[in-house]
């Protein structure tokens, strides 16, 4: 082979080296700039798609770009087989390598799920039922008493029924923690009667403050030996889980159910809700206190008293601010 042959090759070598070189830094600008999406965005990735279908679903949500050059880049990157099903959010303008990190590491969107507390396991389960990104049926409504009330993360086609199994065993947590730091000579002798006591001071009290103050007045009662006269245990017994949707009457009161604490002197059978962790502690912590009585005061609170006289007077006053507020809405 002659110089000039060789030296035409070296050129030739060059240019083409410098070519790829050229192709390789341009590839690489390209994956990097900011991506299409103009602002965040959730897109599902069904299972068992490969990375054709992912690049062409990720095109479709306006997430990338030319889909065959993303699916080169995942070969070349050997990322193509760790990509990930599942619901993900993928920030504004994402690059390929941003999409390829938030597929690969599985990243989902974590949705949220609230049961208030006090709600009954009916209630519970009838938001479960209506909560978008679940899946399945209910198949059994857990007994009252048994789901804690929290805010639960859950991803997108988890079960209802994990979710309510999730709630079940954070319950029997909840009581086993609050159990073994209660305070010593309480009249409960095991912590299913606290989880009764405890839903019926969370039915009593939305106000946290009082929590403490209510469990205390019921404690006392119990040591007595008194009713405990909880309005919450009479509607239970009438209206079981589904929840009252009427004031109590006086037949309520007078009429006996196992749930009536009007005319039972111990605690109810089981529990008329699902207490929340703070009515546990409190249940189970009591203040020190020699209140045997409670009424609403009209402000969302109660008033408390030691003797019948007291409450009596206070009984009173509420009646009074219930009769002016019937006026008011009548007017």
């Amino acid at each position: 082979m002659t110089i000039r042959r060789l030296s035409t090759a070296l050129l030739l070598f060059m240019a083409l080296s410098s070519l790829v070189v050229a192709s390789y830094l341009w590839v690489l600008g390209e994956v990097a700039k900011p991506g299409p999406l103009a602002q965040d965005t959730i897109i599902v990735i069904p299972k068992g798609v490969g990375l054709s279908e992912i690049s062409s679903l990720l095109e479709a949500e306006g997430a990338i770009v030319r889909p065959l050059w993303f699916q080169l880049y995942a070969r070349w990157r050997e990322r193509d087989r760790t990509l990930q099903a599942g619901e993900f959010m993928f920030p504004a303008q994402a690059t390929y390598d941003d999409v390829l990190d938030i597929l690969e590491t599985g990243a989902v969107v974590q949705r949220r799920i609230t049961i208030p507390e006090g709600h009954t396991s009916l209630q519970a389960a009838a938001v479960i039922q209506l909560t978008q990104g679940l899946k399945g049926n209910i198949e059994r409504v857990p007994e009252d008493g048994t789901l804690l009330p929290e805010t639960y993360n859950y991803s997108r086609d988890d079960t209802r029924m994990d979710v309510l199994e999730r709630m079940e065993q954070a319950m029997r947590d909840a009581v086993s923690t609050a159990w073994a730091n209660r305070a010593p000579n309480l009249p409960l002798a095991t912590p299913e009667e606290a989880i009764i006591l405890a839903s019926i001071v969370e039915k009593e009290t939305g106000v946290a403050e009082e929590r403490a103050r209510v469990a205390a007045v019921f404690i006392n009662r119990l040591r007595k030996g008194m009713r405990l006269q909880s309005d919450p245990t009479v509607a239970y017994g009438v209206a079981g889980g589904r929840g009252l949707d009427r004031p109590l009457t006086r037949t309520d009161l007078d009429t006996p159910t196992p749930y009536n604490t009007y005319t039972i002197k111990e605690l109810p059978p089981g529990p008329i809700a699902n207490p929340g962790v703070a009515a546990l502690e409190a249940t189970l912590n009591p203040i020190e206190s020699d209140e045997y009585y409670f009424v609403a005061d009209g402000t969302g609170g109660h008033v408390f008293s030691k003797t019948l006289a007291e409450h009596n007077r206070n009984v009173a006053k509420w009646r009074k601010i219930e009769k002016q507020r019937k006026q008011q809405s009548t007017q």
